[in-house]
């Protein structure tokens, strides 16, 4: 039932989706939260983290930490969450476990992260996760509203900005808790550990190296900027994942686009095909029901997680051919498949989230992945065009993006060339499922900046819960990742008992 609930949740958020066509092809980032949007309470497993030992706290934020005007000094609620039941405390040096929260509110990550508790007791680690800047309860300016009101106002929405509001929480927390020698591990996850958040993990560690020892970044795709990734990886994995699963899915795909547009072309057909998808309402144009499947695939694919693996599931729809022997018959079969039984499909009510509209924002600054599909996957092609993404962001928000930003902030050319000897303890997770681990890290840097990556996996996988059902590859990769962390943790010791041991470098 969890999974049969899991699927059908993400039909509904497909339906909700931005849409992808030829003038607003800034909507056509990918989300990459570690858990899906509609999968708010999917994880939440027997094992779940009992909401009592979760404390909550607010930490008076800085609103511009860059800047001296007097606005700059204005401040606003940051939410944090600790889990105190597994820490050793702060004169045994216990260490800290902090997840850099993502594009979406706080509240679920402490039951769907299930890294972090399925390993704070080994460590005697504390536990804690802290909210993104304008997300959840931690919004400036009073309200979402205000927040989010114009340019002016949303423009301290970014990840410079976010990564200073978490270097001054966790500067906060280790001076109240008294845990100056507490060494601690960054976890990020997708965005929370992509080039923003291999600026909230990775990029981190890099930055602000005196309060994280080291980072974990989960599917981050910090070679998807700038054009160092080509374009079409994002779809062409999509695409090698259905065609793995079967041949016969991957060509009735491949062909189902051409057959969408004959049918729409003839009278009526845009009728035809909205009864033959039982869309929610009357199609208006073929790009519609050509946008949902599209993202239908394509999430399938990112979250193409065990036991279910959703491209299995629509796959098997497809070539079950229980509707229909015709093409669109076998691609709606799919569509069941995955969606089960419901009132209608395609093109429902929207119900757009701060998720949403936050990574739109996000999307339309700093966050640009020039994702685009070429001719060579089974989808049609639909080349990333920076100028109409320019001018979507323009419309929407008043502002132009800047595509170059993020690697001239936090660098991704010749990632291996400049890391190699800059840099320590970081961990590039992916599982090869997940068509952004294309822009991800997959091979080691150097001995400390390491890439431990899963041929089946999906979109940060290995950060969920662990369940007696996981394959043992999975298992393998978060064995794996904390016989690292730990052994990061046993070398700070190590240091830390050396430098007390150094008058002349010991401070307080």
């Amino acid at each position: 039932m969890k999974h049969h609930s899991l699927l059908f949740l993400l039909l509904i958020f497909l339906t909700h989706s931005p849409s992808f066509s030829a003038t607003q092809s800034w909507t056509t980032i990918p989300r990459m939260s570690p858990i899906p949007e509609w999968e708010a309470s999917l994880h939440h497993h027997p094992l779940a983290v009992d909401a009592e030992e979760i404390k909550s706290f607010f930490f008076k934020q800085t609103l511009d930490h860059f800047n001296y005007n007097p606005e700059s000094y204005t401040t606003f609620p940051q939410r944090y969450l600790i889990n105190f039941k597994y820490w050793g405390g702060a004169n045994s040096s216990a260490p800290i476990f902090a997840y850099l929260g993502a594009e979406a509110p706080i509240d679920n990550f402490p039951n769907s992260i299930g890294f972090l508790t399925d390993n704070a007791a080994s460590c005697n680690a504390l536990l804690i996760y802290i909210e993104h800047r304008y997300y959840g309860k931690s919004v400036p300016f009073g309200s979402r509203e205000e927040a989010l009101k114009n340019a002016s106002t949303i423009g301290y929405f970014n990840s410079a900005q976010a990564l200073a509001d978490y270097a001054a929480v966790l500067k906060h927390i280790k001076n109240t808790l008294h845990a100056q020698n507490s060494p601690v591990i960054v976890i990020g996850g997708s965005y929370g550990g992509s080039l923003f958040y291999a600026v909230l993990a990775s990029w981190f560690r890099l930055k602000y190296p005196h309060l994280a020892i080291g980072a974990l970044a989960s599917s981050a795709p910090i070679l998807y900027f700038d054009n160092i990734t080509p374009q079409n990886g994002y779809y062409s994995v999509v695409t090698r994942d259905y065609r793995e699963a079967s041949e016969t899915c991957y060509k009735t795909i491949l062909q189902s686009w051409s057959e969408i547009h004959r049918v729409a072309s003839q009278p009526n057909g845009l009728v035809t095909l909205s009864k033959r998808f039982n869309t929610c309402h009357l199609l208006k144009q073929p790009d519609e029901l050509i946008n949902f499947l599209r993202l239908m695939y394509g999430y399938g694919a990112q979250y193409n997680e065990p036991p279910k693996y959703p491209v299995n599931v629509i796959c098997g729809g497809i070539d079950g051919a229980s509707l229909g022997s015709d093409i669109l018959s076998k691609i709606y079969a799919g569509v069941v498949a995955l969606k089960g039984n419901t009132t209608c499909t395609v093109n429902g009510p929207t119900n757009e989230s701060e998720t949403t509209v936050g990574w739109r924002w996000q999307t339309c600054s700093e966050m640009v992945i020039p994702i685009g599909i070429g001719n060579d996957t089974m989808f049609e092609p639909n080349p990333f065009n920076l100028k109409r993404y320019v001018e979507g962001c323009k419309t929407t928000f008043g502002v132009s993006p800047r595509p170059h930003w993020i690697t001239t902030y936090y660098a991704a050319h010749n990632i291996k060339l400049v890391l190699g000897r800059f840099g320590s303890n970081i961990i590039f997770s992916n599982g090869l499922k997940d068509p952004y681990s294309i822009g991800g890290v997959l091979e080691n840097i150097s001995d400390s900046i390491v890439a431990v990556h899963t041929v089946n996996g999906s979109h940060c996988l290995d950060l969920l819960r662990a369940n007696q059902s996981d394959p043992e590859w999975l298992v393998k990769q978060r064995k794996e990742e904390m016989k690292i962390i730990k052994r990061w943790i046993a070398q700070y010791y190590a240091d830390l008992h050396a430098l007390k041991d150094n008058p002349k470098f010991h401070t307080k």
